[in-house]
């Protein structure tokens, strides 16, 4: 007999501020226990040793900033389904448990095959400031980027020394605005502001890489991950836009907001 379908949920949150510190890690094991102490009927794994069945999207690096993380949440056969989980009120329900500066903005259905936020998410809007640049030097080191051919940079992959192109991940750049900042990114620039879109695949290309590979000597100050975005039927969208939760059953709502959504170019 085949065992009841878990319901999946996908959690949009920020990150600003102190917890920005916390890495990777630390921050799925703060979602374990705010989830846990929330009393959400969350599905665990099976064995010696049971854990809450979550998935996150892109790991953000340890410092950063974002306006938009990902998780998703497998949840007990029939949670939602059954009205045992109001999707609506998840929001007040595990927020007053996350730590400051991490809260929950947005949740949605995920239907059952739908991609993980690994695989569709392919690139992310980043925000750099760069300490001790001029807004002259901004410009030309986005005209040296934007012209380069090529721009290695050096990784390490199992041990190993590897020199990758990131030229095909730098899908967009300019010198950006102080008042591009979000209203959550409390402080203010020390140098120039830089905007970025990096690809995430193959390798994901970070905003360190970037300015390494343009500038060696450079090295970027406070970093805020404004977006991730997907591709679905030709439109550039967020995994899960800021508005309404979708009902049940209606999958990942298309966006209305309009800083949700772009034509692809």
């Amino acid at each position: 007999m085949t065992p009841p379908r878990t319901e999946r949920i996908r959690i949009r949150f920020d990150k600003f501020g102190r917890i920005r510190f916390t890495s990777h890690r630390d921050v799925a094991r703060v979602w374990e226990r705010s989830l846990r102490r929330s009393r959400l009927p969350v599905s665990y794994s099976e064995g010696f040793s049971p854990r809450p069945r979550l998935r996150f999207g892109l790991a953000l690096a340890t410092a950063h900033e974002s306006c938009g993380e990902y998780l998703d949440v497998d949840l007990e056969p029939g949670a939602v389904s059954s009205g045992r989980v109001d999707i609506d009120e998840l929001a007040p329900l595990v927020n007053p448990m996350l730590p400051p500066g991490m809260t929950i903005q947005a949740t949605a259905h995920v239907e059952p095959g739908a991609p993980s936020l690994q695989e569709s998410v392919d690139s992310c809007t980043w925000l750099v400031d760069v300490p001790q640049m001029t807004p002259a030097q901004a410009h030309d080191l986005v005209e040296r980027a934007l012209a380069a051919e090529e721009l290695p940079v050096t990784r390490t992959r199992k041990g190993k020394s590897v020199t990758d192109d990131i030229r095909p991940n730098v899908l967009a750049l300019r010198v950006a605005d102080p008042d591009e900042r979000p209203p959550a990114a409390e402080w203010q620039p020390a140098g120039a502001l830089l905007r970025a879109e990096l690809g995430t695949h193959p390798r994901a290309c970070r905003p360190a890489e970037l300015l390494a590979a343009v500038d060696p000597t450079l090295e970027e100050g406070r970093v805020v991950r404004l977006h991730q975005w997907t591709m679905v039927d030709g439109v550039r969208r967020e995994p899960v836009p800021l508005e309404a939760s979708p009902p049940v059953g209606a999958g990942i709502a298309r966006p209305s907001a309009a800083h949700a959504i772009e034509r692809a170019s």
